[in-house]
């Protein structure tokens, strides 16, 4: 063994994984011609790797996990990570990665701003009193025919009872396929053709005939008829009156309110509309 150079009294290094003991001169791998070179790099990177599969701290984000994405469509950075901050866009109201940040990197003059509706389009409270206009107008209609046939002309008195006989047998039908809840005593139903408009409302079925009862309120029937039609209900969920439902009644030719009673406001044989957007400053008749 060469002659030691260390400091006097201090103990003799010795090799990783010999038996062997060198001198501070020859203890690396390649000054003693080590047989067993490497093996100290290979143990030290599988315990890193060891090190690395117990970690339990939380996860780095990734496309599964994270999902704030850059909104460039070819992009696929995650944006708002510990390492890449999220710039966003005031005019088209969308996040980018910092190389898609620039209004021209991301094409942003083509782009609708999120949030803002198409040039043209009317709004949800727009289409709502167009639809409630159109609905007071068929009422209307549907009134005058009624009061025009309850009130014939001696010379059109066959056909006044034709009418009236024409009533009572879809009065009947609709007796026949109206559906509710069968606990409701036959003395307390009121029987009704609902529907859903199609100009503000989005439904799986746009109309039905049901019974309920008259000591229902308008809110309970709105509940209940919205169910039947399939058609999303953000009452009690949303503040804002243009994503809450109405009930119109056709006969009446005005929006019910949510607490009168069903009973008082209504007759078997009518028609009640759900409408979406009409507020509730449009609720009393004009």
């Amino acid at each position: 063994m060469a002659a030691s150079s260390r400091t006097p009294g201090a103990p003799e290094p010795e090799a990783t994984f010999s038996k062997i003991k060198f001198c501070l001169d020859h203890r690396t791998e390649s000054a003693h011609q080590c047989p067993n070179a490497g093996e100290w790099a290979r143990r030290r990177a599988q315990a890193n790797q060891t090190s690395s599969r117990g970690y339990t701290g939380p996860s780095r984000p990734n496309i599964l996990t994270h999902e704030q994405q850059c909104s460039d469509p070819s992009c696929k950075t995650l944006v708002n990570t510990g390492l890449v901050p999220g710039v966003h866009c005031e005019k088209c109201n969308r996040t980018y990665c910092l190389k898609h940040r620039l209004t021209y990197d991301h094409n942003c003059a083509n782009l609708t701003p999120l949030g803002a509706r198409p040039t043209g389009q009317p709004t949800q409270r727009e289409k709502g009193i167009a639809a409630l206009d159109k609905l007071k107008a068929w009422g209307a209609a549907k009134k005058k025919a009624a009061e025009s046939v309850s009130m014939p002309q001696s010379k059109s008195k066959q056909a006044a009872a034709a009418a009236a006989a024409a009533r009572i047998q879809a009065t009947a039908n609709l007796k026949k396929t109206a559906k509710g809840d069968e606990k409701i005593l036959s003395e307390k139903r009121v029987y009704l053709y609902v529907e859903a408009s199609s100009d503000t409302v989005t439904s799986k079925i746009p109309k039905g005939t049901f019974f309920y009862s008259a000591d229902f309120s308008v809110g309970r029937v709105l509940d209940l008829a919205a169910k039947s039609l399939q058609v999303s209900n953000l009452n009690n969920r949303s503040e804002s009156e243009e994503d809450k439902l109405r009930v119109f009644h056709v006969e009446g030719g005005r929006l019910l309110e949510f607490g009168e009673k069903l009973g008082q406001v209504v007759q078997t044989g009518n028609t009640i509309v759900l409408l979406r957007g009409v507020g509730a400053g449009m609720a009393k008749a004009p």
